[in-house]
């Protein structure tokens, strides 16, 4: 099954995120990597790093992120995963994560996943 990670400049959203995805997915692997490790806001190397870790398996890891630094301390953290299936996705970060983790405990997999995602954010809300 494809793992998932939240990239956020909150733990908090992170972790929202996460425990929304929990309800329509239970069975989803997706960690959250929010904050900084004093509980402050930003984004750390070390959390992304363990959360890609903590949800790897050779169906590949999709990371989503929120914005600015979130996406240029991943792509250094996907560097390091060199030779393993690690990619950032551009869509929006809760409908994506819901969308995402829905689509892996369904069944599909990494590049249909990505493919899906593509049009998430093109999807109308009413």
């Amino acid at each position: 099954m494809v793992g998932f990670v939240i990239v956020s400049h909150s733990g908090n959203l992170a972790k929202s995120v996460v425990e929304l995805t929990a309800i329509m997915a239970p069975s989803a692997r997706i960690a959250a990597a929010g904050g900084m490790d004093d509980g402050g806001f930003g984004t750390s190397f070390e959390k992304i790093q363990a959360a890609i870790e903590s949800v790897y398996s050779d169906d590949g890891v999709l990371v989503l992120m929120d914005m600015g630094s979130a996406v240029m301390t991943t792509e250094m953290v996907i560097e390091t995963f060199e030779g393993k299936k690690v990619e950032m996705v551009d869509c929006p970060l809760v409908e994506g994560a819901v969308v995402a983790t829905i689509d892996s405990v369904g069944g599909m997999d990494f590049e249909s996943i990505k493919k899906a995602l593509a049009g998430v954010g093109t999807s109308r809300k009413f």
